[in-house]
């Protein structure tokens, strides 16, 4: 974990060494000006000597006017370095996650990763700037001042080390149990962003279904554990401000007791004793900045620990050594393949365990390279799985997937996925114009390309009635655009990367009859050489199919045409008996 955070300082190590580097010599100018005004008040003042007055003042001054320049020097730097940091850290979390396959986005949620890259940065951006000075400036401080306290009387520091134990054992007690706190703290930060995250995103949902009540008491739940934890923290860390009054009260007490009964027998001046003073003020406080330094970096601990995790997460699929890189063909085979998703924080469940619990077993088959395939079944029975294995986005847990011939194994991951064009059920369009939106799929694409692609798509047509046309700006989430709308601009999309397979997953579900008709007739009429597989719920989307792939509970039923299915597929048979009748879909 230290080794990857290292890492992340990279063009920002010459600041973190300047940093520390003012910081103590500005500790060093502030220890020697007590130093000065015990001989500016023995040599000057109470001797009558003005001229020592005017020359210790003067030393004073110099000193802190360095000090001054040193500690702003030393602010720069570590604001430098410290904001540097966290935006490496940031770059580097979010650089792997674009690697990630889906099974390693399964393993966190959203607002998990939301939290990691705000809260748990900003955590480390504060405990590294702390620690180029505060860590430097705490110790340095308490040890330079406890030396000129042993120089000015060494009786007196005995007052010091006492004082010393009697705080170290109590900051160890507090911050030890404070620890433990801190760990589960983000845990709910989690918690708390997830319900923040749900809530804004279905916000139409739940204003439909009068649950704002319900939505409030869930958030009120999230944010109540949240303070709880932090008032349990918060009141341990209440301790150490009085705990720190005391010693530094009964210091000075001690102190000035002694210090008077030394003054009377002549072997303290009035300067040193005012010098100790100061000294004793400076190490109490150089030793409540340590405690808040502990403090921070144990909760910083937890953050670095949950940062470091998403930066050195190893993608469970990696291109191949010796990758292909071009792929011959559009057919696709499937040997023997079985399927298992894993829950959050666990692996691939056993090779040996029953088909029950996976989410494909034993699938079979082979389809023509330029052959349009229809994938029906209810809700749950695998077909997006299905289709999830043949770009890669999944690695089968047992069997082989092959595209072209080959194990996708096999292929480059950029050429595979190039080559195979997906457009998922939940379509997501971006922030920008619609030519914007297109051009994902083929950031060189002419708007003549892009036309062409959404004729087929059949976008053209309402793309045109709108106001600025392809310049039209779509909102975050394209809300602005019908949900027949967006799936049509993602087909379009899909399309520009000329792919040799397309892979529809249920993308027409909310077009009309009529459009999903033309869509198909268009891919058959203009692309006949591309494979296509086409996910839906309706017997009507994929009758016309050369074949047709009949799921049930992670299980192949059957492939064949839609003629034969007719005759020999009981659970087709049924589909389009209940279709026919209700015009419902396969879940009806």
């Amino acid at each position: 974990m230290i080794k990857t955070l290292y890492q992340q300082i990279r063009q920002y190590r010459t600041a973190s060494l300047l940093t520390p580097a003012f910081t103590a010599m500005e500790v060093v100018m502030d220890v020697l000006i007590p130093y000065v005004t015990a001989s500016l008040i023995d040599k000057g003042i109470n001797a009558g000597d003005m001229e020592n007055v005017y020359l210790y003042g003067a030393i004073m001054i110099g000193l802190a006017f360095l000090s001054l320049a040193f500690g702003i020097l030393a602010g720069r730097f570590s604001a430098y370095a410290s904001t540097g940091f966290a935006a490496n850290l940031r770059s580097a979390m979010y650089r792997n996650i674009q690697r990630f396959a889906f099974s390693d986005i399964d393993k966190y949620s959203t607002s998990g990763l939301i939290t990691r890259m705000t809260t748990d940065v900003n955590s480390l951006q504060n405990a590294y700037q702390q620690i180029l000075r505060i860590t430097v400036r705490a110790p340095f401080r308490l040890i330079l001042s406890v030396l000129m306290c042993l120089v000015i009387d060494a009786r007196l520091s005995l007052i010091f080390l006492v004082a010393l134990v009697i705080l170290s054992f109590s900051l160890y007690h507090i911050i030890s149990r404070v620890a433990r706190l801190f760990q589960q703290v983000f845990v709910k930060y989690d918690e708390l962003n997830q319900s923040v995250q749900e809530n804004i995103t279905g916000m139409r949902l739940v204003k439909a279904f009068v649950r704002e009540h319900y939505e409030n008491e869930k958030f009120a739940r999230a944010a109540e554990n949240l303070y709880q934890l932090y008032v349990k923290a918060e009141s341990l860390m209440a301790w150490n401000h009085p705990i720190m009054n005391m010693v530094v009260y009964g210091c000075i007490i001690a102190l000035s007791w002694l210090g008077a009964h030394y003054i009377v027998d002549g072997t303290l001046t009035t300067g040193e004793l005012t010098s100790l003073f100061t000294y004793v003020m400076s190490i109490l406080m150089s030793l409540m900045m340590l405690s808040m330094i502990f403090v921070m970096l144990t909760q910083s601990a937890a953050s670095a620990k949950r940062v470091a995790e998403v930066i050195e997460e190893e993608p469970d699929i990696v291109n191949p050594t010796n990758a292909v890189t071009e792929i011959p063909d559009g057919s696709i085979e499937f040997r023997g393949v079985r399927f298992d998703y894993r829950s959050k924080g666990e692996g691939l469940r056993a090779k040996g365990e029953g088909h029950k619990r996976s989410a494909l077993y034993n699938i079979s088959f082979a389809i023509k390279s330029g052959e349009t395939i229809g994938v029906i079944g209810g809700t749950g029975s695998g077909k997006s799985t299905l289709v999830n294995l043949v770009s890669r986005l999944y690695d089968p847990t047992q069997g082989e997937v092959l595209v072209g011939g080959r194990n996708v194994k096999e292929y480059d991951l950029t050429a595979l996925r190039s080559a195979v064009s997906v457009v998922l059920q939940q379509n997501i369009l971006f922030s920008g114009t619609i030519l914007d939106n297109l051009r994902w799929g083929n950031p060189h694409a002419t708007l003549e390309e892009c036309r062409a692609a959404c004729r087929i798509a059949q976008a053209d047509e309402f793309i045109s009635q709108m106001p600025q046309g392809y310049d039209t700006r779509i909102e975050q989430g394209g809300t602005n655009v019908s949900g027949g709308q967006k799936q049509r601009l993602c087909i379009a999309r899909a399309l520009l990367k000329h792919p040799k397979i397309l892979v529809l997953d249920d993308s027409t579900s909310a077009c009309d009859t009529a459009t999903d008709a033309k869509i198909r007739e268009g891919f058959r009429t203009q692309l006949p050489e591309m494979t296509q597989l086409i996910i839906a719920q309706r017997i009507l989307s994929v009758q016309d199919c050369d074949r047709i792939l009949v799921m049930d509970n992670g299980v192949v039923t059957g492939f064949d045409t839609h003629e034969q299915l007719l005759k020999n597929n009981p659970l087709y048979q049924e589909i389009y008996a209940i279709q026919n009748e209700t015009t419902a879909d396969f879940d009806a």
